[in-house]
């Protein structure tokens, strides 16, 4: 493994509505690139909700398809960062 790896780009973004988790951890378990953890933290029903780490997500939305509380995640898919290119060739002839 190299020393130095590549700072990936966030792909997607997740919003956990924690009133609406019941802190079962299937998202959890889902996520492919392993962005979210149940927090320590009790909402006011008790449960420990899911919550997103803030970076790495591909935004694949396998977490929320997981999920069986419906309205509880929100999976956004953020568009690519623009590239920079260099300016065309001059020719001088």
């Amino acid at each position: 493994m190299k020393a130095e790896q590549k700072e990936k780009v966030d792909r997607g973004r997740i919003e956990v509505l924690d009133e609406e988790c019941k802190g079962c951890g299937l998202c959890v378990d889902a996520c492919p690139p392993h962005v979210m953890k149940l927090s320590e933290r009790f909402n006011t029903h008790g449960y420990h909700p899911a919550l997103y780490l803030g970076h790495g997500c591909t935004g694949c939305g396998i977490c929320f398809y997981a999920c069986p509380e419906p309205g509880a995640l929100t999976v956004f898919t953020l568009p690519p960062p623009v590239k920079a290119t260099a300016p065309p060739a001059v020719s001088l002839a």
